[in-house]
This record gives C-alpha cells, structure tokens and sequence, in this order.
C-alpha cells in the first residue's frame, strides 16, 4: 500500500532510466506545497505567486509575530505551556530565517541539478546506473522519514494539549476566541496546528534539502573514486584513450567542485543559523521535560529534541563522509597505473593530484566547520546545560 502511495520508495528495475533528479522528486513537492518551487508553466506561474505570497506571509511574518503576541497575555500561560510555547518561539525565528536563506537560494538549487545531468551523462555502464537508482530511492525514504518525523512533533503536540483542554501553542488569534465554548476552543486548536503544520513543513524543507542534495553528490564522487582506481588498467585502450579518460575525471571533478560551489552560499546560512540555536532550544526542551511535562506533552517536546538532532547530525556526517571520500580520491589517483605513462599524461596527472588533495569544506556562516566534531561541540554544550537545569533545585535548597 505504501509502495502504491509512493512508488518512488521501491528500488526501480535496472531497465528504467537512471537520473539523479529522481532523488529530488518528493523534496520537489514539498517544497512546491509550501510555496518555493514554481510551475514550469508561465500561466500557473502567476498563480502560484499568489500562493508563495501567502505562506510566506501566513507562516513566515505572522506566526512570529502571533507568538510574540501570545506573550503580552502572560497571566494565561500554564509553565508548561510558557515553556513549549518558547522553545517553538526560537525554533520558530531561526526556521523564518532558514526558510528565508533556503526560498532565496531556490535558484542555486536549480542550478545544482542541471550540473547533476551534466555528471548523469557520463555514467555509461550498468553498475553506475545502478548506483544512481539506488541513491535515488534512498534520498527519496530519507525525505519520507524525515516528513513523519516532523509531523509526528505537530500532531502529538496538539493532540497531547487538546485532549487536556490547552493550546498546544496558544498562538495569539484575534479572529476565534477558544474560551467562548467547546467549538470555538477545537477551532482554534485545529486552526493553530495547520498554522504551525505549515512551519514544521517549511522547517523540513530547510533541515532535508543539504543531506538530500550531498547524498546525490557523494554517488557521483563514488564513481568518479572507481574511475580514477581503474585508469590504465584496460589494456587495449591506446595511450590517446587513456589520456582522453584522465581528462574525463578531471572534468568531472570540476564539476563536482562546481556543484559544492553552487550551493555553498545556501547550506552555509542555514546549518548556522541551526548551530546557533539548537543549544537554546535542547535547553529549554530539557526544563519542560524534567520539571513541567506529563507523559503525552514530555512524548512531544521528546520528539522535538529528537527533531533538532536530525537537523544537524546527518549533514555533519555526511561532511565527514565528503571530507575523507577527497582523501580516497587522491589515493586512487596515485595509486593508479600511472608509472608507464608518457610525459604529457604524467605532467596531466600531478597537476590532477595536486587540486584533488584539497578536500572539500563546508562552514557554517563562515566559522564554524560543518563536521561531526562540531555537531559534538553542541551536544556537550547541550549535556552541561542539561546537567545544570537538574542540579536547580538542589542549589536552591542549599
């Protein structure tokens, strides 16, 4: 059933078309749902303008002004509520800006995929293609896994909150008064979870789209790894063809540095932006847990902590991943049957081995180097903090 729903998270058969594109097919629509990938055609352009005019307004602009709001009513806050409602608050002021980096650099995406087909073009055998149908179908589950993961946070929230008779967020509303009645109270709990639903989807689309993108990329460096390992090695290719295929690498290569190049700019804004706060929020979310939760409220702010690991871990590794996979390149490289090659193909070659030892870095606003090693920074940051909230009571007894 679930295969029929989604059938792109089936491996497809080896005689169907092999692109990387595919990988991107359902981040592709969710990103169309929250208003950041137009139609290709120029009627329903004008449409949809409408559309991202409105979530952008509705759910960048307002939800943090609606939150701020909420605040002015202190005096109607449970602590728990006050708790729940500000570790949002934050997560919600760093997604608008995410949400804003990631919506303006929409270009770059597009850009990124057309450097994909170029890389697509020269996988001409049956194991490459393989390789790009089974990436394909693993960035695909990722999306999926990652959307039931964030939805799950919304609705055991609202639920946990409704069921006890409180907002799960208590977002300031001046069009339905939740203390008028029973309807009006499920009104403004249902109108309030699809308000911050659309948050936690652009939110998503944010946190999914670098490990989404670099996945794809790390099976073209797969490949190019497998190429580099094997040049020389076909004995009845002439020195000419051996040339031409050290060339093929080096360009494709270049490409491959042009991708990372492309969408620097983009997962540099907002892997720092979640950097920053993610030790505010695990802060917060841990007092809620400890001190002020019951089961299905502690089961929400739970998966939340667990959401704000998926921002940042995966990426980070996959970095590392990167990082060592430019190690193995310049390994394969002179490690390749290069010793009885003419001069221009020696010549050729050094200058290769010399551009691909530079590993491929990413930084977080420029400071912080995107590596699991950092994301590890934030966690003892987050354990001190942790450690700190449950020895309060204690200092404040003494």
């Amino acid at each position: 059933m679930l295969y029929k729903l989604f059938p792109r998270l089936r491996l497809p058969d080896v005689s169907s078309p092999a692109r990387s594109r595919d990988s991107f097919v359902y981040i592709d629509r969710g990103m169309s749902l929250v208003g950041w990938m137009p139609p290709k055609h120029p009627c329903g352009r004008y449409i949809y303008r409408l559309w991202s005019a409105f979530t952008t307004l509705f759910i960048i602009i307002l939800l943090d002004v609606s939150l701020l709001i909420s605040y002015s009513e202190l005096s109607s806050f449970t602590a728990r509520q006050f708790l729940t409602s500000l570790q949002v608050a934050f997560n919600c002021f760093g997604c608008s800006i995410k949400a804003s980096y990631t919506f303006a650099g929409v270009r770059r995406l597009k850009l990124a995929k057309k450097i994909l087909d170029r890389l697509d073009s020269r996988c001409e055998t049956s194991e490459h293609r393989l390789q790009l149908q089974q990436t394909a179908t693993l960035c695909n589950r990722i999306f999926m896994t990652y959307c039931a993961m964030y939805l799950l946070y919304s609705s055991s929230t609202f639920l946990g909150s409704m069921f006890f008779g409180r907002l799960a967020w208590n977002l300031y509303n001046p069009l339905v008064d939740a203390e008028e009645g029973l309807f009006s109270f499920w009104l403004a709990g249902i109108l309030e979870f699809l308000w911050m639903t659309g948050a936690v989807m652009q939110d998503l689309m944010a946190d999914v789209y670098p490990i989404v993108y670099f996945l794809a990329l790390r099976a073209h460096i797969k490949m190019l790894k497998e190429r580099l390992r094997n040049l020389r090695m076909d004995t009845n290719m002439s020195e000419e063809e051996n040339y031409k295929q050290l060339i093929r690498c080096i360009e494709n290569h270049r490409l491959i540095l042009d991708y990372c190049n492309t969408l620097r700019p983009v997962v540099s804004a907002t892997i720092f932006v979640q950097f920053v706060l993610i030790g505010v929020v695990m802060g917060l979310s841990a007092i809620n847990v400890i001190f002020f939760s019951n089961f299905w409220t502690g089961l929400g702010t739970g998966i939340f902590m667990f959401d704000l690991i998926l921002q940042t871990f995966p990426f980070c590794y996959i970095c590392d991943m990167i990082y060592n996979d430019c190690y193995e390149m310049a390994n394969c490289l002179f490690h390749s049957n290069w010793l009885t090659a003419g001069r221009q193909y020696k010549t050729t070659l050094c200058f290769f081995l010399c551009n691909v030892q530079k590993p491929i870095i990413f930084t977080a606003g420029g400071i912080f180097v995107i590596s699991t090693s950092s994301n590890i920074a934030l966690e003892h940051l987050k354990r001190y903090r942790l450690h700190n909230t449950a020895n309060m009571p204690a200092r404040a007894a003494t």
